[in-house]
């Protein structure tokens, strides 16, 4: 029920702060010391929020509901009220139709949808390369040929693929601005055909079956700390993102299972989807080796940074200590070996390795695919794919136990964590 002037006026103070609420999430808040203030309590994405609207009386309740269905009005549009505050201390209210504080918003409003890197990345681009140059100007007087200029600089210093990627930045903040009434339309559509075509990279490789196991023997002897070998020697095996399988977590694997597996989170994905890793025999076994390294929450845990996993420069040096350069393998290229031969040699079918993969599958009904859907097929692909390691390699046929222990005495008398 909401709340009167008399109400506000008369509640006294008391031993601990309470609240008298109105509706819709506006609530006047009393301390023990008596002020009062508004609070206005809202979700955003999921999450709770809470934002402070001003103190009464100066602030009367006429006031405060005006100023509640303002805020509600911004969350109808998609946009982050306590967000949109922060910007506004950051830029001044006369240039808040700027492109640079309508690409802060969209940048705001996508950071739960973006792995942490992404997100900084992404504003890191727009802070170099676009604010310097069009940022104080009002969204919706930029035109094509601002936007253009923006990107020919880049591509004058031979960075293409960078003014690419500012292009697609630029769009969407274009097409935010048209969505929340602040342009007339994205002005970066005409420019399709106005940018050299950036030069496709793929991540290095190794798809010859002889020159994988060559690879597999040299991991295999790699003379670095235990916990960053034990990550090198599970890449073949899981062919997880480098980011992915460096933050694996114990509390996402089960090695007890019927069928060991990982399960990995949406937030940690690139596609923000959960995945399911069926974990081999040989796996488990890897993963039961570095167990007694373990800080409690990492597989993988830093030596100089207390609870934290190893960096990705880590696995990108241990792959150089054994002569791969990044021109020749690297840590994301085992899921292009993978795929190739997996496909080629192995005869799986590509739905169940682009599904093991985690690649997104286009159209909704691809968005929407069930990950565990293929999975009987799945657990058979990783078992196979790591007996196929073990052959072409030349590896011993042991039992888990008795590689774990060979390794872990060996993690015991001496090796240092790299």
């Amino acid at each position: 029920m909401p709340i009167t002037d008399r109400q506000c006026l008369e509640s006294p103070a008391a031993e601990k702060p309470y609240k008298l609420y109105d509706g819709n999430g506006l609530y006047l808040w009393i301390s023990p010391t008596g002020v009062k203030a508004w609070r206005y309590r809202y979700e955003f994405n999921g999450r709770e929020k809470l934002i402070a609207l001003g103190r009464f009386p100066d602030l009367g309740i006429r006031a405060a509901r005006d100023e509640r269905d303002r805020q509600r009005v911004k969350l109808l549009d998609g946009i982050d009220p306590s967000a949109h505050r922060q910007l506004r201390r950051v830029l001044p209210a006369q240039v808040e139709n700027s492109f640079e504080f309508v690409a802060r918003e969209w940048h705001q409003r996508f950071l739960d949808q973006w792995v942490p890197s992404h997100a900084a990345r992404n504003l890191r681009r727009f802070e170099l390369y676009v604010f310097p140059w069009i940022g104080s100007m009002p969204v919706d007087k930029i035109e094509a040929a601002d936007v253009l200029a923006v990107l020919e600089r880049l591509i004058k210093r031979g960075t293409v693929e960078t003014a690419h990627r500012v292009k697609f930045l630029c769009s969407g903040v274009m097409r935010y601005a048209v969505a929340t009434s602040r342009a007339k339309a994205d002005p970066t559509t005409v420019l399709v055909r106005a940018l050299p075509a950036a030069k496709e990279r793929h991540f290095a490789a190794i798809t010859d079956p002889a020159q994988l196991a060559t690879l597999l023997r040299a991991i295999d002897g790699y003379s670095g700390g235990p916990v960053v070998g034990a990550a090198l020697r599970l890449a073949p095996l899981l062919f997880l993102r480098p980011g992915e399988l460096r933050q694996l977590q114990w509390s996402w694997i089960d090695l007890d299972a019927e069928q060991p597996e990982a399960r990995i989170p949406a937030e940690i994905m690139k596609m923000k989807r959960p995945l399911r890793v069926p974990l081999s025999r040989q796996a488990v076994a890897i993963l039961r080796e570095v167990a007694v390294l373990s800080d409690g929450r990492n597989v993988f845990p830093s030596a100089r940074r207390n609870g934290r996993s190893i960096s990705g420069g880590t696995l990108i040096a241990a792959l150089k200590s054994l002569g791969y350069s990044g021109d020749l393998m690297t840590v994301h290229g085992f899921r292009a070996t993978a795929r190739t031969l997996l496909d080629e040699v192995l005869q799986f079918d590509p739905d169940v390795i682009e599904e093991q993969l985690a690649h997104a599958k286009p159209g909704s009904l691809g968005m929407a695919y069930n990950r565990t859907q293929h999975w009987p097929a799945r657990v058979k692909m990783m078992q196979a794919w790591a007996d196929y390691l073990d052959g072409i390699s030349g590896r011993p046929q042991r039992s888990e136990g008795e590689g774990a222990r060979n390794r872990i005495q060996t993690m015991r008398t001496g090796a240092i964590l790299v």
